[in-house]
């Protein structure tokens, strides 16, 4: 026999083991949903950014000096371009890979900001920004305004008709801010517009502050996800669990092999397949002009749609105007649509007096204030977005250009009030319905009679797992 203090350390070892088994696998379960792949698409679009940025500096020339392309695509030959525009030429049609290169860059800041704002949109509805995922919630956030300015920053440094309209753009976003604007920009600028020192001065920042400030956020993520664990939705099941066959992390670790080459694979197949930028069809930038139907990326669409429909207000303000058609639409707005985003999980725990700990998501019918407020933000962005386009709205459907601004002009007031005002009435209304199948039972519509002749609808209980394993709607 054993002696009695060696069995009981074993028990104590053997007890032990379990509970830091348990939690470990606690924190390291998820569920097994979709909507968890947002996250991973976003990190994995980024390492594309990264990989073909660097590829791309190699040749790149940030000059603006101008010279006389001399180079394959002959409809330019002779013309003077700047060295910056000659150089995205040479990459496009006379490195060897480099035309995929760019477009694969510009696929995979696309994809990567769209991915930020899904896993953004994941976060809000299911209240994953609660505590202690508070700081989680900011990075994402951050994420986004980053992967818009390096967007910007990335579409001027070609030097091409496009890029010229969005340093208009700028310069006039800059020159409506009150008192300083015009200081400013000649400061950005180099003294005269455009200058040559504005793309060198986005090259840095492009190349080198944002990706490393993004790159940054995204260890952080990867920490705090450790450190607190991931979210999951009531009643999902550990996808790790005693019956898997595999320990958690090889698991993890092969999930995650596959989804950064499906990402690298999807990436690969649209800068083969379609074309995105095509610089040299758009020419080089001159000084006031503009081409044709040029329009910014669709992840800044909502800044143009609200300078597009925002009336021609100007006022004087000791001895200063301030034109208001520009400063509100460019500043104001966004400004603050971003500070109530990143205040947000703040702002609700204030109102709600919510201060808990939460690692089971909600449903979005079951928190139906916040997914009211969820669908009325996105229907104004999405107004301001659509009202990007109000020329080829009126020219498409034979409307007049001044009813569809206005139209625009009421929308973006009246249609969040009423995307509120319908999402909690539908939320509301489901979750009352759940509540009533539970105490009476699912109506099947099936009719038997009874042996004494009489009729009656087949009533079947709820199941006790529906509403956890209901996920997202």
């Amino acid at each position: 026999m054993e002696p009695m203090h060696k069995r009981s350390w074993a028990g104590r070892y053997e007890r032990l083991r379990g509970v830091v088994t348990r939690a470990v696998g606690s924190r390291r379960a998820r569920a097994d949903h979709w909507s968890f792949l947002f996250g991973g698409i976003a990190a994995y679009s980024c390492v594309v950014l990264v990989a073909t940025g660097v590829f791309l500096a190699v040749f790149f020339d940030p000059d603006m000096t101008h010279v006389t392309y001399n180079g394959s695509y002959v409809p330019l030959r002779g013309v003077p371009v700047s060295k910056a525009y000659a150089s995205t030429l040479q990459i496009s049609f006379d490195v060897r890979g480099g035309l995929l290169m760019r477009q694969m860059h510009h696929w995979a800041a696309l994809i990567f900001i769209a991915a930020v704002c899904l896993q953004l949109l994941r976060m809000f509805f299911t209240g994953a920004f609660r505590r202690p995922r508070g700081l989680n919630w900011l990075i994402w956030v951050s994420l986004l305004l980053l992967g818009m300015a390096a967007g910007l920053t990335g579409t001027i440094l070609p030097d091409d008709m496009l890029s010229g309209g969005s340093l208009g753009l700028l310069q006039g976003v800059l020159q409506s801010i009150p008192v300083i604007g015009t200081r400013l920009t000649f400061s950005l600028f180099g003294g005269d517009i455009p200058g040559e020192v504005i793309i060198p001065r986005f090259y840095w920042l492009h190349v080198l502050f944002v990706p490393a400030v993004m790159v940054g956020l995204l260890i952080a993520r990867g920490r705090l996800v450790r450190r607190h664990g991931h979210t999951r939705f009531p009643g999902a099941a550990d996808p790790y669990g005693a019956g898997s066959g595999m320990a958690p992390a090889g698991r993890r670790a092969g999930q995650e092999v596959a989804l950064f080459f499906a990402v690298c694979g999807v990436l690969a197949f649209l800068g083969t397949t379609a074309q995105v930028n095509p610089i040299w069809q758009y020419g080089p930038y001159e000084p006031g002009a503009i081409s044709a139907g040029s329009v910014p990326g669709w992840y800044m669409g909502f800044l143009d749609g609200a300078i597009r429909i925002m009336p021609g207000w100007e006022l004087t303000v000791a001895g200063h105007p301030i034109t208001l058609a520009v400063l509100v639409p460019a500043l104001f707005v966004p400004g603050a649509f971003f500070t109530v985003l990143a205040a947000y999980p703040m702002i609700e725990r204030r109102l709600t007096g919510d201060q808990g700990l939460h690692h089971v998501l909600d449903r979005p019918r079951d928190a139906a204030t916040r997914t009211a407020v969820g669908a009325a933000g996105i229907t104004f962005y999405g107004l301001l977005w659509a009202a990007a386009a109000n020329d080829q709205i009126a020219y498409q459907f034979h409307l007049s250009l001044y009813g569809v601004t206005w139209f625009f002009r009421l929308a973006v007031f009246a249609g969040p009030l009423l995307a509120y005002a319908i999402t909690q009435r539908i939320c509301l209304s489901l979750t009352y319905r759940e509540r009533q199948e539970v105490v009476h039972g699912h109506e099947t519509g099936r009719i038997v009679m009874s042996p004494d002749g009489a009729y009656r609808e087949v009533i079947e209980p709820a199941p006790a797992d529906g509403r956890d394993q209901a996920m997202i709607g």
